[in-house]
C-alpha cells in the first residue's frame, strides 16, 4: 500500500509540473482593437501581451517579391498574391488602415519585438521550384535581419518543408497539412506536426506517437475554452489561437 501511494504521489507530482503549452497568436493578435490579420500591429500586439510566438503567412508574388498575407486572393478583389506584382499587392489597405506589408517591413517590426518568436508559414505555390526559390529568399531575408534563430517554419506543402530543411539543417520546421502520421515526419527530419484540431481529434494517438519520436506538436486554430482545455490535457506543446489572452488566462488558472 505504501508503495502504491508513493507511485500515485509521484504521478500526481509529474502531472502537476508538466510543461504547459506555449501560446501562439494566429496571424498575430489581430482581434485586438487597431489590429488586422498579418498586420504590423498584430505582431506588435502579440508581443505586448507576452505571446510565445506570432504566426504569419508569406507569399512570393509574380515578380518574386515576398509579402505577408493569408488568403491567396484578397477578399473583395481579384488580386492573387502569387500572380500579381508586389506593387499591386502592397497597395491593398487592411481594415486597420495599414497596407499589406512586405516581408522586409514585417521583419523590421519583428526586430522591435525581441521576446516573440516568429512562426513563418510558407504559402503553397504553383510548383516545387517556385517554393524552393521562395524558401531561399525567405532565408536570405531572415539572415539579413538577424532573425533566423528566432524563426520557426511551417507549411502545408511537404516540398516547401523539405526545401527549408535542405537550406537549414538545424531549422525548426513543422508540417501543417495533417495527412501524414508522425513516423513520416520523423523520417523527413522535420521538427514536428502542426495540425488542425479536427485532425488531432480524429487521431489523438498521434500526439503521443509524435512525442515518442522526439517530435513536437502544435494544434490550430483553437478558439473556444472547451477545446483549449482538451488540448492542454492532451499535452500538446503549442496551441495556436485567435484568442491568445483567453488562452493565457486559462493557463494561469
Amino acid at each position: 500500500m505504501k508503495r502504491l501511494l508513493a507511485v500515485s504521489a509521484a504521478l500526481l507530482l509529474a502531472a502537476g509540473t508538466a510543461a504547459q503549452p506555449k501560446v501562439i497568436a494566429h496571424r498575430g493578435y489581430w482581434q485586438h482593437p487597431g489590429s488586422a490579420q498579418n498586420s504590423l500591429a498584430s505582431l506588435a500586439k502579440a508581443d505586448s501581451i507576452g505571446c510565445y510566438g506570432s504566426e504569419f503567412d508569406v507569399w512570393m508574388t509574380a515578380d518574386k517579391r515576398l509579402v505577408v498575407n493569408h488568403d491567396r486572393t484578397y477578399r473583395g478583389t481579384d488580386i492573387r498574391m502569387d500572380e500579381a506584382r508586389a506593387s499591386l499587392v502592397t497597395a491593398i489597405v487592411l481594415p486597420n488602415g495599414e497596407r499589406i506589408p512586405t516581408l522586409d517591413a514585417y521583419l523590421a517590426t519583428a526586430e522591435k519585438c525581441p521576446a516573440t518568436r516568429l512562426i513563418l508559414e510558407i504559402k503553397s505555390l504553383s510548383d516545387p521550384k517556385r517554393e524552393a526559390l521562395c524558401a531561399k529568399k525567405i532565408v536570405r531575408a531572415l539572415k539579413r535581419r538577424g532573425l533566423l534563430e528566432r524563426t520557426d517554419f511551417i507549411a502545408f506543402s511537404f516540398d516547401a518543408c523539405l526545401a527549408v530543411r535542405a537550406l537549414l539543417p538545424e531549422a525548426r520546421i513543422y508540417y501543417l497539412n495533417g495527412d501524414l502520421a508522425p513516423q513520416r515526419i520523423a523520417e523527413a527530419n522535420l521538427t514536428g506536426i502542426d495540425y488542425w484540431e479536427g485532425v488531432l481529434r480524429e487521431h489523438p494517438e498521434w500526439i503521443a506517437e509524435a512525442h515518442a519520436l522526439g517530435l513536437e506538436v502544435n494544434v490550430w486554430t483553437v478558439n473556444d475554452e472547451q477545446s483549449m482545455r482538451h488540448f492542454i490535457s492532451q499535452g500538446v506543446d503549442y496551441i495556436t489561437t485567435d484568442r491568445p489572452e483567453q488562452l493565457q488566462a486559462l493557463l494561469e488558472r
